[in-house]
C-alpha cells in the first residue's frame, strides 16, 4: 500500500523575507515545520549571503511554481570595488586585486550593454550541473569549473549610489537564470578594478512585492497557531496574476477536476491559448490549454 505523507492539508503561498545566511532549501524546510505542511517548495533560489523576496509554496499550490520561477525578478545589490573572488561574493577567497576605482560617468557608460538579450557566464560557484555534478561542488573540491554563457534577459539596469568610491549600488530587473554575482565580476572587469557583490537583497518575484513578505520572526511567533499562519497564506490563483481565466460552474468545476476536457461556449471564448486558468469561485481548479475551443487540464488542484 501507498504511503501517505503526514501533514496538513494546507495550500497556498508564503512570501518569507529570507534572512541572512539561511540556504533557500532550508528556509523551505523550516516553513514547512512551521505550517506542517505535507510538502512545500519554492520559486527561484537565493543564495544564503542574500536577503528579501523568497516565495514559498505549499501544498497544491506547489503546482503553480513553475510559473512563478519563470517570472520577473528585481534585486538592489552593492558591488565591492578593488577585489574579485572566486565565489564573486565576499564569503569567496581573493583571485584578483585593483587600486583603480571607477567614477560615475564610467560606470553609466557601461550599464547599457548589460541590458537586453544579453551572454552571461554563470559563477563557478553555482548550482549549475556538469556532468551530473554541481558546479560549486567541482569548484570548492579545487578543480577549474568552465561553464558556457548563457542567453539572459535583462529589463532594467540603474546605478542608485555610488557616493563612496569603494562601492556602488545598483538596481536590476531580470529574467530567470540570471546571476547578479556575475554582473559584478564582469562589471569590475570591463571597469579594469574589479568587483564582487558585497551585498543583494531580492525586491521583487512576480507576482509578489517585498511587501508580501513576512520575517521568520514573524511566523515563529505564531508557531502552533495554525488558523494565525494560515491568514499569512496567498492564494494559488493569484500566482497567477497575469493569466488568462475561465469562469466554471459547479459542475464544470466537479469534470475538470476529473481531469476530463471542457467545451467552452460563448462568442468570447478563446479558441487556442496556453497555460489557462480554470477558476471556480475564486479558487484555482487546474491550469490547462485550450485547443479548438476545448479546455484541456493539465495541472488540477485538490478541491
Amino acid at each position: 500500500m501507498a504511503r501517505h505523507k503526514k501533514g496538513r492539508p494546507v495550500s497556498g503561498w508564503l512570501v518569507l523575507d529570507k534572512p541572512y545566511e539561511l540556504g533557500s532549501t532550508q528556509a523551505v524546510g523550516k516553513i514547512r515545520w512551521l505550517f506542517q505542511a505535507k510538502k512545500a517548495g519554492h520559486a527561484g533560489t537565493l543564495d544564503p549571503l542574500a536577503t528579501g523576496v523568497l516565495p514559498i509554496a505549499l501544498g497544491e499550490a506547489t503546482k503553480t511554481v513553475p510559473y512563478v520561477t519563470d517570472g520577473e525578478k528585481s534585486y538592489r545589490f552593492t558591488v565591492q570595488w578593488g577585489t574579485q573572488t572566486n565565489t564573486d561574493d565576499s564569503e569567496g577567497t581573493v583571485v584578483h586585486s585593483s587600486d583603480q576605482r571607477p567614477d560615475r560617468a564610467s560606470i553609466e557608460q557601461l550599464l547599457p550593454t548589460f541590458i537586453g538579450n544579453i551572454q552571461q557566464v554563470p559563477p563557478a560557484f553555482s548550482a549549475i550541473k556538469i556532468d551530473g555534478k554541481r558546479a560549486y561542488a567541482e569548484a570548492r573540491a579545487g578543480k577549474d569549473v568552465t561553464l558556457q554563457a548563457r542567453t539572459i534577459q535583462v529589463d532594467s539596469f540603474d546605478l542608485v549610489d555610488c557616493s563612496d568610491p569603494d562601492q556602488a549600488v545598483f538596481d536590476v530587473t531580470c529574467g530567470k537564470g540570471t546571476y547578479i554575482r556575475a554582473f559584478a565580476r564582469d562589471m569590475g572587469q570591463q571597469l579594469g578594478c574589479y568587483g564582487h557583490v558585497a551585498a543583494l537583497r531580492r525586491t521583487f518575484v512576480e507576482p509578489f512585492e517585498l511587501s508580501y513578505c513576512v520575517t521568520l520572526h514573524q511566523l515563529l511567533a505564531l508557531e502552533g497557531d495554525f488558523d494565525a499562519l494560515d491568514a499569512l497564506l496567498i492564494s494559488p490563483l493569484q500566482a497567477m496574476e497575469g493569466f488568462t481565466e475561465i469562469r466554471l460552474s459547479e459542475d464544470e468545476a466537479r469534470r475538470v477536476r476529473l481531469g476530463n476536457s471542457l467545451i467552452l461556449r460563448g462568442r468570447d471564448a478563446p479558441l487556442e491559448e496556453s497555460d489557462v486558468c480554470a477558476v471556480y469561485k475564486g479558487g484555482l481548479v487546474a491550469i490547462g490549454d485550450i485547443e479548438m475551443g476545448q479546455f484541456q487540464p493539465r495541472r488540477v488542484l485538490a478541491g
